[in-house]
C-alpha cells in the first residue's frame, strides 16, 4: 500500500479544533465500505452527494470511513469539502478489520505489521485532509492465542509507534474505547485514558452508545477524562439519532462544556428510519442541546 506523496503538513489538529472556535460543531458520518452495510453510518455510496445533503441540513463537517487509504486517490475529498463548504471531522479505519481482519493485537506478528502499515498510510491521508484518524475496531482483543495482558501490550506498542509518527507529521489519533461485546481492551473512558497516558498526539473518542453500556455515570466520566477527549460520537442509547433513544442528553452537554470541549459531535448512528430523516433528527438535536 503506497503512501500518498506531496503531503502538506497542517496546523496540529488538536490546536486547530480547539483554538479556532469556542462552540461545539456538528458532524455526520459517511461510509464507502460495502462490508459495513447495516452498520451505524448515516450516509453511503456517493461522498459528494452525502456532503451536499449534509451542507443543506446545516452540518459543519463530515466523518469519512473509507475502504482503504487508496480510496482518496480516486475521490478528492479535500477539494469536495472546500467546494461544498464542509470540514472533515475524522477518518475512520474500521475497514482494516472489516475487510482485511487486521488488528494491532493479533497474535501473528505479520498481521500486526500489516495493521501498522494500513494505519500508518491512513494516518498520512487523514493528516493531508487536516483530520484525525480513528482507531476503534482495529485495536483488536484477546483470544485463544493472545492473552488479555499481551493484547493490551500489543495495542500500547502500536499506539506509541503511531503517536510518534503523528507527532512527526502534525497529525492526530483518536482512540475509541468500545463496549465489552466488541473488545476487552478498554471499555470505559478511564481505561482509555490509562491506555493513552503519555502519548502526545492521541486523544479519546468518547462514543455515547458505548458509554451508555459501560459507564455508571456518563457525565462524570466525561468530566474526569477532561482534555483527553478529542472527539464525540453523538449517538443515543439504541445507536440511533439523538432523541430516538433514552439518553438524558443535557447533563452530557453540560459536562462537555465544563471541560471546555469545542470539537465535533459526530453522528455515528444507524440510518433509521432512513438516512435523510436520521440526519435531520441529528441536526435538530444538535441545535436543541449544543446551541442552546
Amino acid at each position: 500500500m503506497e503512501q500518498p506523496t506531496n503531503m502538506k503538513i497542517p496546523l496540529r489538529i488538536d490546536e486547530r479544533n480547539r483554538k479556532t472556535t469556542t462552540e461545539m460543531k456538528s458532524s455526520i458520518t459517511f461510509s464507502a465500505v460495502p462490508e459495513s452495510q447495516g452498520g451505524p453510518f448515516v450516509y453511503w455510496d456517493s461522498l459528494e452527494e452525502s456532503m451536499r445533503s449534509a451542507k443543506v441540513l446545516g452540518f459543519d463537517a463530515i466523518e469519512i470511513f473509507p475502504p482503504s487509504p487508496d480510496y482518496f486517490q480516486t475521490v478528492d475529498a479535500a477539494i469536495l469539502a472546500q467546494q461544498i463548504g464542509l470540514e472533515i471531522a475524522a477518518v475512520g479505519t474500521g475497514a482494516g478489520w472489516l475487510k482485511y481482519k487486521l488488528s494491532l493485537a493479533d497474535a501473528d506478528p505479520q498481521v500486526r505489521t500489516r495493521a501498522m502499515e494500513f494505519l500508518t498510510s491512513m494516518l498520512v491521508v487523514a493528516t493531508q485532509l487536516g483530520a484525525p484518524m480513528i482507531i476503534g475496531s482495529m485495536q483488536g482483543r484477546s483470544g485463544p492465542d493472545v492473552t488479555k495482558t499481551q493484547a493490551k501490550e500489543f495495542l500500547r506498542e502500536g499506539l506509541e509507534r503511531l503517536d510518534a509518527h503523528a507527532n512527526a507529521i502534525g497529525g492526530q489519533i483518536l482512540y475509541e474505547p468500545l463496549n465489552r461485546y466488541e473488545t476487552d481492551q478498554c471499555n470505559t473512558l478511564a481505561q482509555g485514558s490509562a491506555m493513552i497516558q503519555g502519548l502526545f498526539c492521541t486523544k479519546l473518542l468518547a462514543d455515547w452508545f458505548h458509554m451508555n453500556i459501560e459507564e455508571s455515570d456518563m457525565a462524570e466520566s466525561i468530566r474526569k477524562a477532561g482534555p483527553a477527549i478529542g472527539h464525540i460520537h453523538f449517538a443515543d442509547s439504541n445507536r440511533q439519532a439523538i432523541g430516538l433513544g433514552h439518553l438524558t442528553v443535557q447533563p452530557l452537554i453540560d459536562a462537555l462544556r465544563s471541560i471546555g470541549y469545542c470539537g465535533y459531535l459526530s453522528s455515528e448512528v444507524f440510518p433509521l428510519p432512513d438516512p435523510d430523516r436520521a440526519a435531520a433528527k441529528t441536526i435538530r438535536s444538535f441545535e436543541q442541546y449544543a446551541k442552546s
